[in-house]
């Protein structure tokens, strides 16, 4: 199971993807999360502390790394083909979430040279981990429609566009689901996220109807969370009505279900 996570930024998408990939990991499955934002911060809802979370470095920037998997003893020339798999032996990071996290990373400076050789592994890499490797893999892209003008996750069986009910949020969720429709993704809908009431659920489900989006779930704000993003003070996943929403949604993803469609 493939599962890549968008949505405009700030919208919550990390934390449902981090929260996605530690439920997948509870029910026993292997899991894979993969952070593919340019600020990735998936290290720390994964339950990784800041201390730990700083060290880890990127797979696109890791210059040895990129040497070993591209280089050739001609300068200016590396090799178009060669093995990832030994890569997340190597390089996956164990999180207290049960998931194994993997930090894409991006390129840190306009003067650090041809990014060619790191592009390439990045998405050797990529393509490896969503369309061989029999782990369940939790895909936490960029804000936007990047990366599907990338294609980069075009081989994942279900995307996740999130949005709460801020206008802006959903035209770029209608975006990104209008053109996950021409590519080769099996499901693709909308997560309402941090809705305070009816008003602002029924905002999201009629955009949805009139856009012709199918909703996979609507999970309610929760200040322990809120608070927890300000001050890292636990979550109190018991008694948490999102946690509880985004564990209904891992088994309606687990059992293969629909989302519910709108025409």
């Amino acid at each position: 199971m493939k599962i890549a996570v968008s949505g405009k930024g700030g919208t919550g998408k990390t934390f449902l993807a981090g929260n996605l990939a530690a439920r997948f990991a509870r029910q026993g499955h292997r899991v894979i999360a993969i952070d593919a934002d340019p600020s990735p911060n998936l290290a720390l809802t994964l339950g990784l502390s800041l201390e730990v979370a700083e060290k880890i470095v990127p797979i696109a920037e890791n210059e040895q790394l990129i040497r070993l998997k591209t280089g050739t003893e001609y300068s200016g020339v590396f090799r178009l083909t060669f093995t990832v798999d030994d890569i997340i032996g190597k390089h996956a990071v164990p999180t207290p979430s049960g998931a194994n996290l993997m930090v894409m990373g991006t390129v840190r400076s306009m003067g650090s040279g041809c990014t060619c050789p790191a592009h390439s592994v990045v998405k050797a890499l990529l393509r490896h981990l969503i369309v061989e490797c029999n782990e369940v893999v939790i895909l936490d892209m960029d804000a936007g429609i990047e990366h599907l003008g990338r294609g980069t996750a075009e081989h994942v069986d279900t995307l996740l566009v999130v949005s709460d009910a801020n206008r802006k949020s959903l035209e770029v969720a209608k975006t990104i689901c209008r053109m996950a429709k021409d590519s080769a993704i099996k499901k693709v809908g909308l997560v309402g996220n941090r809705i305070t009431g009816p008003t602002q659920e029924q905002i999201i489900r009629t955009f949805a109807e009139k856009n012709g989006i199918s909703v996979f779930a609507m999970i309610p704000y929760d200040k322990g969370i809120s608070d927890n993003g300000i001050s890292g003070s636990p979550i109190d996943e018991e008694h948490s009505a999102a946690i509880c929403e985004i564990s209904h949604l891992t088994a309606s993803l687990e059992s293969g279900s629909q989302p519910e469609k709108m025409n």
